[in-house]
């Protein structure tokens, strides 16, 4: 990882890190002793699955709002059907995406919904985006490879467009550091900006978030963020496919465009971390692999120890395997118990302390709900920040895994290392693949 000095700090990427208006805990932890809390036990977890009816906290009535969806995958159709169910008078209004197939899906999900939406408001191609902004849309929903997040989002801005960007919001250091800017001048704007970590308005987990910075757990000690589970999909050549067009059909399977496994889908787990703690790690220690992965250059599992500065430790995996034993679990270790982010609490000997038992909630339609309400009252949200945060912690772990060291958070701000080409266009790609390991040998054969 090249690295050079720098004037952003660990205190400038902490930010507004607490959703709902909540500010940052600055001593909800401890240093870190020997912690032998019991976790809570699958019935346990298993009570605490509501069969209530789904309540969401729809946006307030108002003039029609018009959005444009910008990356029009299965995540960006997907992030087009939340915005409609947000609230009333919402409207998709214009599409755009590298490639025509992708639109025309897009397009006929939405006509199913009511959106009618003409040829001339369809684009395609790598200047889609700046032709759908100025095509009349009010705000933005971009769920592009996140590649191409910071450059999207600049321009979103710059047309003074309010904007939702899925997670993650980069993929290297530079694309943070570009994220960053453009948050602060959307914020000067007046610019709604919401990101897509869902978690945070999860009720159980909010309901979890306060109890444990209430003191319910004691101090914090040690945490766990583990997701395990089966590959992903994975796209096969077809003839007349360049190399950039394979690359971005693949592009989850490819570290320039999505980040790797441990940036594109781990950062729900550590921004969830992060939004309890309050702060960023100090150093990450990782390591990982490609193992399997019959495309792409991405590892298959990560595993890395981040450290705090108050001595508490994050034991954090993500694995994309199949045949494997799968779990996912959230848990905060404290001096008077656990807590587990399902909602479930416990003390230290495995006995329930509590466990939610509220209504449930769709938090992908919530958040949408959250940015259209905060455009309609003209009380601007800007949540960019702290993903950028949660970003960035990833690609930490990310890089202490590629290169075997360990780095430090002052190590990544520093970074310059940008991933991807320069230039876009249907043909073949030079990138840097992930390198193994640098200047560490193989031990001797034995005899």
């Amino acid at each position: 990882m090249k690295t050079d000095k720098s004037d952003l700090t660990r205190r400038d990427f902490i930010g507004s890190v607490a959703a709902f208006g909540a500010a940052a805990a600055s001593g909800c932890a401890m240093p870190a002793k020997s912690a032998a809390t019991r976790p809570p036990s699958q019935s346990q977890l298993g009570a605490a699955a509501q069969t209530a009816p789904p309540v969401i906290v729809k946006a307030p009535d108002g003039p029609v709002l018009k959005a444009g969806l910008i990356g029009c995958g299965g995540r960006g159709r997907g992030a087009a059907l939340n915005f409609l169910n947000a609230g009333p008078h919402l409207q998709i209004t214009a599409l755009a995406d590298v490639f025509a197939d992708r639109v025309e899906a897009a397009r006929r999900d939405l006509n199913q919904k009511g959106q009618d939406i003409p040829d001339s408001r369809c684009f395609v191609g790598f200047d889609a985006y700046q032709k759908l902004l100025e095509s009349g849309v009010d705000l933005v929903l971009n769920a592009t490879p996140p590649h191409f997040r910071p450059m999207h989002f600049a321009a979103a801005v710059d047309a003074r467009k309010h904007v939702f960007l899925e997670k993650p919001l980069a993929v290297d250091v530079p694309g943070v550091k570009s994220i960053q800017a453009t948050a602060d001048r959307a914020e000067s704007l007046g610019l709604s900006v919401l990101t897509g970590t869902q978690l945070r308005r999860e009720l159980p987990r909010i309901e979890v978030r306060k109890r444990v910075r209430d003191g319910m757990i004691g101090d914090v000690e040690a945490a766990r963020a583990i997701r395990n589970q089966g590959a992903l999909w994975y796209r096969v050549p077809q003839p007349g496919w360049s190399e950039m067009e394979y690359m971005i059909r693949d592009w989850v399977n490819w570290t320039w465009l999505s980040g790797d496994i441990i940036v594109e889908q781990h950062i729900h787990h550590l921004d969830q971390m992060l939004w309890i703690l309050g702060t960023p790690p100090i150093k990450a220690v990782g390591m990982g692999a490609h193992v399997r992965r019959p495309t792409g250059d991405q590892y298959d599992f990560f595993s890395v120890d981040y450290s705090f500065d108050n001595g508490v430790h994050l034991h954090s995996t993500i694995r994309q395997l199949n045949g494997c034993a799968n779990v996912r679990d959230e848990t905060l270790v404290g001096t008077k118990g656990s807590a587990n982010l399902n909602g479930v609490i416990t003390d230290r000997s495995g006995k329930l302390l509590w466990r939610y038992d509220g209504p449930t909630n769709d938090p992908l339609v919530q958040e949408h709900a959250d940015w259209v309400t905060a455009i309609r009252t003209r009380k601007p949200i800007n949540t960019a920040k702290e993903t950028a945060t949660a970003t960035l912690i990833a690609i930490m772990g990310r890089d202490s895994s590629y290169t075997g060291k360990a780095v430090t958070w002052d190590d990544v701000v520093a970074s310059t290392e940008r991933l991807g080409p320069t230039e876009y266009a249907m043909g073949p790609v030079s990138i840097k693949p992930a390198a193994p390991v640098p200047g560490v040998e193989p031990g001797p054969p034995i005899a």
